[in-house]
């Protein structure tokens, strides 16, 4: 009984330090931002997250845009402009944020999904900050 008493304590002392070591902050912190690629940064956050529904040859059908081309993502004519209109932004890429932050006023993506990680948010941002190149 004492034997089992101190191995339960030992597992709640060693859980509560394993849990209480985690914390967002340290985990995000290792996110590189620095010269952001369009193939080996932003296809693969896009892919995970984006192509299910906004990809050529998905099962649910696109939703007004395309994400899986640099192409498509920088040249973006929504079915219904009034649903996402922005500030009068043309291009994906100038409203991209918006909808990976959840901003006011654009449709939250991935939609119905939850938020990207913090860490993706920031790659996507910094690429865009660094001029969206076609690397």
């Amino acid at each position: 009984m004492i034997k089992q008493l101190a191995i339960i304590m030992t597992l709640a002392v060693l859980s509560v330090l394993f849990f209480g070591s985690c914390n967002h902050e340290q985990l995000t912190s290792d996110c590189n931002t620095q010269n952001m690629s369009y193939s080996q940064n932003v296809v693969p956050i896009l892919k995970s997250n984006c192509y299910k529904c906004h990809s050529t040859g998905n099962s649910v059908g696109s939703y007004g845009h395309l994400l899986d081309s640099y192409a498509s993502l920088t040249q973006f004519t929504p079915r219904n402009d009034t649903i996402i209109s922005v500030a009068g932004d043309t291009t994906i890429i100038s409203r991209l944020e918006g909808f990976i932050t959840h901003t006011q006023g654009y449709i939250a993506m991935p939609y119905m999904d939850g938020k990207l990680d913090t860490c993706a948010i920031k790659q996507i941002q910094a690429w865009i900050t660094q001029g969206a190149p076609d690397n």
